[in-house]
């Protein structure tokens, strides 16, 4: 049994995150604001907090941490001229700084085991879409402090970066609230499909596990081919 921490495990991504990795027996702390009963996993513990607010001594860290993912994110879709400065600090706190305060408190422990840290990006970052200027521009930081940390921390721990398209979760509820919307929204995916979280949840498991301990400092697109291929 290895020991995990999913910020932001309760829904989403993160939840689908944190229910593999229990299923293959490892034991979880979920730290969120919502359990949304996700303790109720025999081998999941949850600790409610907000990231940006709390503090990192109140968190019950195993002396050990193996793998460890950073999940809060958010969906603010609007022209940049409406996009007020208080919102783009917002959107840099949640994503960026929440991460910083996350690892400074779990790298002594993740360098202890010789652990694996994944971050959650966007397609948009590389890619470029209108209206995704606030979120792009934190998650692009998020994409640069992937890197740095994989240089610096490496051979110790591991660090990458996850970047997916349009996932069906709850964060994307209003996006996907009708049939003509997730239509609309798979057809703009070389694939022909929106991504499930389970579909972001294998990637971020195999990252942070034993099978893929020759991959550090990557960014990768789980995009349903969004991000790098074009059919028409």
């Amino acid at each position: 049994m290895k020991n995990f921490v999913v910020i932001g495990g309760g829904t989403g991504i993160g939840r689908a995150l944190t229910e593999k990795l229990a299923e293959e027996g490892h034991s979880v702390l979920v730290i969120s604001r919502e359990s949304h009963d996700i303790d109720a996993i025999p081998t999941v513990e949850f600790h409610k907090a907000d990231i940006t607010q709390s503090d990192a001594e109140d968190w019950p860290l195993p002396d050990e941490i193996h793998g460890l993912a950073y999940c809060p994110g958010s969906i603010n879709l609007k022209p940049f001229h409406r996009i007020k400065p208080e919102v783009f600090q917002q959107e840099w706190d949640l994503n960026v700084m929440g991460a910083i305060k996350v690892v400074q408190a779990c790298l002594p422990r993740l360098k202890e085991a010789n652990g694996s840290a994944v971050f959650f990006s966007t397609v948009a970052v590389q890619t470029g879409m209108p209206f995704h200027a606030s979120i792009a521009a934190a998650k692009g930081a998020l994409e640069g402090l992937t890197r740095s940390l994989a240089a610096e921390c490496a051979p110790a721990v591991r660090f990458n970066c996850i970047a997916p398209s349009l996932t069906n979760t709850p964060l994307a509820n209003k996006l996907l609230s009708t049939p003509e919307k997730e239509v609309a929204s798979a057809k703009r995916h070389p694939l022909n499909a929106v991504g499930q979280p389970e579909d972001i949840a294998n990637m971020a498991a195999h990252l942070l596990g034993d099978s893929g301990k020759w991959i550090t400092g990557q960014i990768i697109g789980v995009d349903g081919g969004m991000g790098s291929v074009k059919t028409n």
